[in-house]
């Protein structure tokens, strides 16, 4: 979680949202990312997505089937489905997302009949910095700190 933790607080000083995303496969890192839609210019550049699509393409597979991903924030809906997709075989995320989560909130996707594939999940690991960096860094966009 520390990579993805790092990940996220590189995305804040860039001005996005601090979410940061690792992919591991046998102990090691394959891919890191962070959150990066408004750099891009794309509402699809989650950090879990672009850490995905480097896992896949790392490793030649679209099915990362013996995969973890870590990431400091509850997946969105979007980022649920992904994760499915890919086969990811363990989900391990920071900070709850009561908002807009999409695993333990909202549409608990990985608890619906038409989802296939259903990682082990792992909530509240680094939840503590990670729910920071997200307080932080919206405090500071409204002009708190």
């Amino acid at each position: 979680m520390r990579a993805a933790l790092d990940a996220a607080a590189a995305a804040a000083s860039l001005g996005e949202v601090p979410v940061g995303a690792v992919v591991v496969l046998d102990g090691r890192v394959i891919a890191t990312a962070a959150n990066a839609p408004r750099t891009r210019h794309d509402p699809t550049a989650h950090a879990e997505m672009l850490a995905i699509r480097a896992a896949a393409d790392a490793i030649g597979d679209d099915r990362l089937s013996d995969c973890d991903l870590w990431v400091t924030l509850e997946p969105c809906a979007m980022c649920a489905g992904a994760i499915a997709h890919a086969r990811i075989a363990r989900l391990y995320y920071g900070a709850p997302d009561p908002k807009g989560g999409a695993v333990e909130h909202g549409p608990r996707l990985f608890a619906q009949p038409i989802v296939h594939h259903r990682p082990e999940i792992y909530p509240g690991i680094g939840e503590d910095e990670a729910a920071r960096l997200l307080r932080d860094f919206f405090a500071t966009r409204r002009g708190g700190k």
